[in-house]
Order: C-alpha cells, then sequence, then structure tokens
C-alpha cells in the first residue's frame, strides 16, 4: 500500500475542492489554504458537461448539484437581424439520456463544499498565498506552511504561482444572476442572438441557489474587453434598448437589471502550459490552461485535471506522477484550445466575413450527418477520451 502524504492545495475553487476530495478518499492528509475568510465561489453562471458531472458523482457532488442545477438539452443561437439559426447542438434529441448542467457557481460550490466536508480535509481561509518553493507555500503575513509533499494549485487565472503568460482576448462579456421570468423561451436551453459577431446576449437557466427556491438566469452581454467603462457611463437604459431591440424575448430578464453593479465584468485569455507541473508543484484548471468560455468547458477542464491527478497520484509519485497527469490530460485539453480558438472568434469579434462563413457554410454543414453528433460530442466533453490512459471518469 503506498504512503500516505501531506498535499497543500491553493484555492477553494473547483478544481481545488474536487482534488482535495479525491486524495482524502485515497487516504492522503489533505490542507486547503484559500484567500477568502471563509471559503465562497466567484461569478454567474455556467454548465458541467457529462464527462464533468460524472467526476461530481465520484466525489458524491453529483445529486446535489442536479437538485440545485438545471438539465440543459439543448444549445439554441440565432441571427438577430435574419432571424436565422446559427448554433443548434443537441445533447440527446431524444431527451432520455445525458444532458447539460446548468448552475450558478454558488450553488456548485455548495455541492462541492458539502462533499469535502464530510472528509477529514483542513481549511486554512484568509490565507494568501504569495509564492511556494518545493515543499513549503510563503503567506502574504510573513508565515510558512509545510513541509508538504505536494503544492496543486487551483488558484485560477490569477494564481500567483503560475508562470503561465496568456494571451488576452480582445471580447469579454458581463454576467449577471437574474429571476427566470415569464418567458417562451424553454427551461432546459441555453439561448443566444447575435448580430454579426460584434453582440453576442444569452440566457443560461441554471436552477436554484441554496436556500432560495426561485428558477434563476445567468445573463451575459458580450462587448470588447476595453469598453465596459464606456457601457457603464451610457446607462442601463441605452444598454436595454439596444439589447431588446436585437433580441425582443431579452425585455423580461434585462428588466430585472437596476444597477450597473448586478453585472460584472469577464475578460478572457487563451493559453497553455506546456509543462504544468515543477518539482513539488502542480497546476490545475485555469493556473493551467485558459481559454474563452464558447464552448462550455471551463468547469469540466478543472474537475477533469482533478481526477486525472489523482489517478496518476494513485499509481505512481513524485515527478513521474506528475508527468503521467500531464500526459494524461494533454491531447484533451489541446484539442479544446484549438477549437476554442477557432470558434470563438466566429461569435465574438469585429471579423464582418467570419460571421458569414458561420451562417452561410459552417452552420448548414454542421447540421448535416456526421455533424450533429459531432457537436454533441464536443461540448459533452467525450470528442477524446478526457483522461488519456485513464479513460473516462
Amino acid at each position: 500500500m503506498k504512503k500516505a502524504k501531506h498535499f497543500a492545495i491553493v484555492g477553494a475553487g473547483i478544481g481545488g475542492l474536487t482534488a482535495a476530495a479525491l486524495l482524502s478518499d485515497q487516504g492522503h492528509q489533505v490542507s486547503i489554504y484559500d484567500q477568502f475568510d471563509r471559503p465562497r465561489p466567484v461569478g454567474s453562471g455556467l454548465v458541467i458537461q457529462p464527462v464533468g458531472q460524472a467526476v461530481l458523482d465520484r466525489i458524491g457532488a453529483g445529486d446535489r448539484a442536479r437538485t440545485l442545477g438545471n438539465p440543459i438539452h439543448r444549445m439554441l443561437g440565432f441571427e438577430a437581424d435574419a432571424g436565422r439559426k446559427v448554433l443548434d447542438v443537441w445533447y440527446d434529441r431524444s431527451g432520455h439520456g445525458q444532458t447539460g448542467l446548468g448552475i450558478h457557481r454558488a450553488s456548485l460550490f455548495d455541492a462541492l463544499f458539502a462533499a469535502v466536508r464530510t472528509r477529514d480535509v483542513q481549511f486554512h481561509p484568509a490565507s494568501r498565498v504569495m509564492r511556494a518553493v518545493p515543499g513549503t507555500i510563503h503567506l502574504d503575513d510573513g508565515t510558512t506552511q509545510g513541509p508538504f509533499d505536494l503544492i496543486i494549485d487551483g488558484a485560477g487565472a490569477t494564481s500567483p504561482l503560475s508562470p503561465l503568460q496568456s494571451r488576452p482576448l480582445p471580447y469579454g462579456a458581463i454576467w449577471g444572476t437574474v429571476d427566470w421570468p415569464q418567458t417562451s423561451l424553454p427551461l432546459t436551453q441555453l439561448s443566444q442572438c447575435y448580430r454579426r459577431a460584434d453582440r453576442m446576449i444569452g440566457a443560461l437557466p441554471i436552477g436554484k441557489l441554496p436556500g432560495d427556491d426561485r428558477q434563476k438566469a445567468a445573463i451575459f452581454w458580450s462587448m470588447p474587453r476595453d469598453q465596459h467603462d464606456d457601457w457603464q457611463k451610457a446607462g442601463l437604459a441605452a444598454w436595454a434598448a439596444e439589447a431588446t431591440a436585437l433580441w425582443p424575448d431579452f425585455a423580461p430578464f434585462i428588466a430585472q437589471i437596476t444597477d450597473a453593479d448586478q453585472m460584472t465584468m469577464a475578460r478572457y485569455g487563451h493559453g497553455t502550459m506546456r509543462q504544468p507541473w515543477s518539482p513539488g508543484l502542480v497546476h490545475i484548471g485555469d493556473a493551467a490552461h485558459r481559454a474563452s468560455p464558447q464552448l462550455g468547458q471551463g468547469a469540466n477542464m478543472a474537475l477533469l485535471d482533478a481526477m486525472a491527478l489523482s489517478q496518476a497520484l494513485a499509481v505512481a509519485e513524485g515527478d513521474q506522477a506528475l508527468a503521467l497527469y500531464a500526459k494524461a490530460r494533454r491531447w484533451h485539453t489541446l484539442a479544446y484550445q484549438v477549437m476554442s480558438a477557432v470558434f470563438t472568434p466566429q461569435y465574438q469579434s469585429d471579423s464582418r466575413w467570419l460571421p458569414v462563413l458561420r451562417d452561410r457554410l459552417l452552420f448548414p454543414l454542421s447540421q448535416l450527418p456526421p455533424g450533429p453528433r459531432l457537436l454533441s460530442a464536443i461540448v459533452s466533453g467525450t470528442m477524446l477520451r478526457p483522461l488519456g490512459r485513464f479513460g473516462y471518469p
């Protein structure tokens, strides 16, 4: 039997909490360090894909997540001026198989945190990690913690431990959470509206927040990364007028936004570490790779990274285990990074010809066999074996 190790996890996010549960189940000692006074989520809604849901089930968080979240059967987008469909992806047209799971980050955090709390995992809140050397982490109060057999960086895109320098993407989005209103939009569908590629509006059903029985929606509005200040200065009335002119069905959603602070600006980057580890330190999730959320894979990637790392540590030790982890996730991560780089400019850019290519050629082709099945596999996260040699969760 392998000797139990002591692991430090930096960041109580999706990847960090998942890794904590998996490694604790293997008999290891796990300590989580998070900068907040108490662990908490940041952000609005997201979609957990089927392979990510399988990881949640492995740690006992799946049922709680599905109770709070909302099943997503379809992703549908149309062009505002012509009204034609330009995105149509079903998880399973029969409606009886796999689905996505729309969920608020607070609800996903609730499910993950509850699962971790059933394990013997040590939490260290209000602990801002500034740097790490093999076996030791250094906090902003000048103290050090350790020794650890391995430090796992799950601190996200702003991780102080990650050397990843991602390329800023020209477009981001503002996100907010509102109640699901009286609307003709299906409650099991991610609905989006586009004007060329310089405007994108979306409404994602995300289920309920902990302690709140009202159905929620995550709404988003695409904009260039440097135009948030201009949007705020223009005022909510101007935004509401433009958005509802493009997409009248968006009116009952945007009517609930009465303060600009209800919408949070998210800016995205694109990049992947060639080697997401060094002796005594390994990076998972956004600390290891970043991309546009266009394919809905961000949370999925963090869950799969945590799963692959735990599998690698179960069969090997030290640098060999970390190399196995990197190899297991290499091709799946690379494939989605490439697809994100190709697809994102078609929906978020100033290009005039890419939307024409999208609408007049790529979308019609995507609806011909085997296009629908391939699109389902892409969004489900199953186009390639997500854990490499370890297969599927």
